[in-house]
């Protein structure tokens, strides 16, 4: 049975647009708090009605606590629900990922976005709920999915309020987890940007996207116009979305990140120097111009 904390996380994002919030980050790897600060603020303002900080999109993994800590405490002021990914990183401990759902709920987090494990994701899972106390969500990642009889059983663990389904191209798979979501009565959230509409149609109830790092209103717009019945305007709403996704989510794969500074630096909502990502690839000055070109017209 779920707990109620996680019942009230889960309703209380059902409908709602999760910005998977970059870092902006110099490329010596500065971060300052107060361009996060006014970041975070910006995509609030946008659209977002609420933030997810530290995840993929955020580079969490290899930020040290004290950077983690100063961007919890920057979203929380934004007053809207902060979820924290955790964990993540290829030397991490289970005591480790559960000092970072502690640091979150200590400066406010509304939950906790766990990263893919291996081995016994229950148990990982129930470790960060027993330390932490902090909802969360699971996470069934294309580069670590779980099987199906995992996901199931992860389901059911009482902390858990949802699943961010994040299958990249495997539309079967996107399918499959977002039914057991609904089947476990959790949170089904998509984080498909490249199969945004199409995941709301399979039965995702919330949205948790990188795709929202930049351009918010872009993205909100195709949910709440689905959330609404609005059809013909969901139609006109993801095909938006869909040619930004195209050319922002395609190879290298983790230059998305760098790409979507790259929108937010051209929005004005962080400086040039900020939409840099020591973490990812090599990028061309033609994939830039690709991307704003494409970002202006839409």
């Amino acid at each position: 049975m779920i707990d109620a904390r996680a019942a009230a996380l889960r309703d209380r994002l059902r409908w709602r647009l999760v910005a998977a919030a970059a870092t902006p980050t110099t490329a010596t790897g500065e971060v300052d708090p107060a361009v996060t600060g006014a970041y975070l603020r910006g995509l609030v303002a946008d659209g977002a009605d609420a933030l997810a900080v530290l995840a993929h999109t955020g580079r969490g993994p290899y930020l040290d606590p004290s950077t983690r800590g100063e961007i919890i405490a920057a979203a929380v002021r934004t007053g809207v629900p902060v979820l924290v990914g955790v964990g993540g990183r290829s030397d991490e401990t289970g005591d480790s990922v559960a000092a970072e759902a502690v640091q979150a709920a200590e400066l406010g987090a509304a939950g906790v976005l766990v990263f893919p494990v291996t081995g016994d994701p229950v148990g990982h899972h129930d470790a960060v709920w027993r330390a932490s106390g902090l909802p969360m969500l699971a996470f069934d990642l294309y580069l670590r999915p779980y099987p199906g009889p995992e996901l199931a059983a992860l389901l059911e663990h009482p902390g858990v309020a949802g699943l961010k389904v994040a299958r990249l191209h495997d539309a079967i798979a996107c399918q499959a987890a977002l039914a057991a979501a609904n089947r476990a009565d959790r949170l089904a959230v998509t984080g498909e940007d490249r199969m945004f509409g199409p995941s709301l149609l399979w039965g995702a109830q919330a949205a948790l996207v990188g795709i929202a790092a930049a351009a918010v209103p872009v993205t909100a717009a195709v949910l709440r116009a689905f959330a609404d019945k609005e059809y013909a305007a969901f139609v006109a709403a993801s095909g938006r979305l869909d040619r930004l996704a195209e050319v922002t989510f395609t190879e290298p794969m983790e230059g998305y990140v760098r790409r979507m500074l790259w929108i937010a630096a051209s929005e004005g909502r962080i400086p040039a120097e900020y939409a840099a990502d020591p973490h990812g690839p090599a990028l061309s000055e033609q994939d830039r111009e690709r991307v704003l070109r494409v970002a202006g017209a839409r």
